[in-house]
C-alpha cells in the first residue's frame, strides 16, 4: 500500500514539473521587446513535403536586440521559410535578400504589450488548471487505495501532502507570470 501511495505522489509531482516546463517554453515564445531565437521554436517549415522545425532547416540567430536572422542550409528553402513565418502570424514581415531572411521586430506599443501580458496570463491559467487536474486525479487514486485497505489517516496525510505540492507549483506559476509581465511591460 505504502509503495503504491508513494508512486501516486511521485507521478503527480513529476507531471506538475512537466507542466511548469511547458509553461516556461510557452512564456519564452511570447515576445518581450527584444528578439530571441527561441521565439521561432515550434515554427514548422514544409521541407520537401514533411513538416520540419525551422531550426532544422537553417541557422536562427539574433543579430541585435530587434533583429532575427535565418540563414537556411539550402537556398531553395528561403520561400518555404518565408511562407511559414507569414502563416505563423508573428506580427513581423520577413525580409528576404536572396541569401538570408531577416525579421525586424517592431517596437512594442502599449496595446501590444498588454496583449502579450494577456497571452502570458492565459498560458499561466492553462498551467494552473493542469496542475489542479493532476491533484484531482492523484486524490482520486488515493481514495481508491483507501477503499482497498489504506488507513484513513494515511489517506488524509497523502491528500494534505498533495495539496501542499499543488500550492507550491501554483506559486511557481505565479512567479513565472509576474516576472514575464515585468519583462513585457518594461520599456
Amino acid at each position: 500500500m505504502k509503495d503504491e501511495l508513494d508512486l501516486i505522489l511521485m507521478d503527480a509531482e513529476e507531471s506538475m514539473k512537466k507542466g511548469i516546463n511547458h509553461l516556461e517554453l510557452e512564456l519564452i515564445r511570447i515576445r518581450a521587446g527584444k528578439a530571441n531565437p527561441q521565439m521561432l521554436d515550434g515554427l514548422v517549415v514544409d521541407y520537401y513535403g514533411s513538416p520540419t522545425a525551422i531550426n532544422q532547416v537553417g541557422n536562427v540567430s539574433a543579430t541585435d536586440a530587434r533583429t532575427l536572422t535565418i540563414q537556411p542550409w539550402e537556398k531553395n528553402m528561403l520561400q518555404p521559410i518565408e511562407r511559414a513565418i507569414i502563416a505563423a502570424n508573428l506580427g513581423v514581415t520577413p525580409q528576404n535578400d536572396g541569401n538570408i531572411i531577416r525579421l525586424f521586430m517592431p517596437p512594442l506599443t502599449e496595446e501590444r504589450r498588454k496583449e502579450f501580458v494577456k497571452r502570458a496570463n492565459h498560458e499561466g491559467e492553462h498551467s494552473r488548471v493542469a496542475i489542479r487536474n493532476i491533484r484531482r486525479e492523484a486524490i482520486e487514486e488515493i481514495k481508491k487505495l483507501q477503499k482497498n485497505g489504506l488507513s484513513e489517516d494515511a489517506a488524509k496525510d497523502a491528500e494534505k501532502h498533495m495539496q501542499d505540492v499543488t500550492d507550491r507549483y501554483i506559486s511557481v506559476v505565479d512567479k513565472h507570470l509576474s516576472s514575464k509581465e515585468k519583462e513585457i511591460m518594461s520599456v
